[in-house]
């Protein structure tokens, strides 16, 4: 190029210095579904960062939860690590719920990441700690996880809800002293236990009390459903109530106890429904407690059975 005096030079700026950046993914389970979910977010977070001038993807940190790793997240405490040596300048994540198992793991993140100088951008909440004052952002985090872990809560509740309005819950065939479950699951009758469910009955309606069944159960060697020698009171009594042996199973919503879900012939009956409720009118009489309207007072008697 030819020397002109008029015209001054200006070099050439330098390019800008890339960021290093880290995509950081995580799933729950091993599952077909979540694995698809993984290389999703992968995928959509590697586009965003070659979309993004001066970014430059260092690593891809994925966290794959199962029943044999456990809470595990060597990807995770590897990409911690990662940010400590400097090697990392941004963390890219999904969401709020990708980063961290709970609200405690997120937040002590965040503030790591931020004593150490790494901004921390959650896609999917649009949140970015370059924007935004680092303990807002902190409180910003809390109303997330706080607001999710609500929506999961109400959300289990009205599917276990739905699933005992529909009669499919796993609650109805839970199994008790006198049962057995078949390879679906479903109650069946054990057979020796269920003859022992029937002479207690017929005891207590034959007047023994619950200290003489016990009694009797001892003398007879029949051990208790944990395998114990002496039957405790409060196994007997319990026993006497449980609806279930009449094949129908009652179960109570946890936050409202007036509103029930009866499943009818559920499974085989050991005794009769006219069996359990004469047992239910009998344990009324022999209570030595008595409702009034203006609370509970014990009886001046108390009941008097055979031994």
């Amino acid at each position: 190029m030819t020397y002109n005096p008029k015209v001054h030079v200006i070099p050439a700026k330098p390019p800008k210095r890339e960021k290093r950046v880290g995509i950081y993914c995580r799933v729950s389970t091993n599952d077909t579904e979540q694995l698809n979910s993984l290389a999703a977010q992968v995928s959509a977070l590697t586009r965003l960062v070659a979309a993004t001038p001066q970014w430059l993807l260092v690593d891809v940190y994925m966290d794959i939860a199962s029943s044999k790793t456990g809470s595990s997240r060597k990807e995770f405490a590897r990409m911690l690590d990662d940010c400590k040596s400097k090697k990392l300048e941004i963390i890219i994540t999904k969401s709020i719920s990708r980063f961290g198992r709970d609200t405690v793991e997120t937040l002590e993140a965040l503030r790591l990441m931020r004593d150490l100088g790494i901004r921390v951008i959650f896609e999917q909440e649009n949140l970015d700690t370059a924007d935004t004052d680092s303990e807002l952002m902190i409180s910003i985090v809390e109303s997330f996880a706080q607001a999710e872990n609500e929506s999961r809560s109400d959300n289990i509740k009205w599917g276990l809800k739905q699933k005992a309005a529909s009669g499919t819950s796993k609650l109805y065939d839970r199994k008790c002293y006198g049962y057995d479950q078949d390879e679906d699951g479903r109650l069946i009758i054990n057979e020796a236990e269920a003859e022992n469910v029937r002479k207690i009955f017929k005891w207590y309606l034959d007047g023994k009390s619950i200290l003489g069944i016990m009694k009797e159960l001892e003398r007879l060697g029949i051990k208790s459903p944990t395998g114990r020698e002496r039957w405790p009171k409060r196994t007997i009594d319990v026993l006497l109530s449980n609806e279930k042996y009449t094949g129908n199973v009652r179960l109570f919503d946890s936050e409202k106890r007036e509103v029930q879900y009866l499943s009818e012939d559920n499974h085989p009956a050991i005794i009769s429904a006219e069996t359990f409720q004469v047992v239910q009118i009998e344990k009324a009489k022999r209570s030595n407690v008595k409702k009034s309207k203006d609370g509970t007072q014990r009886k001046s008697k108390k009941y008097s059975s055979k031994k």
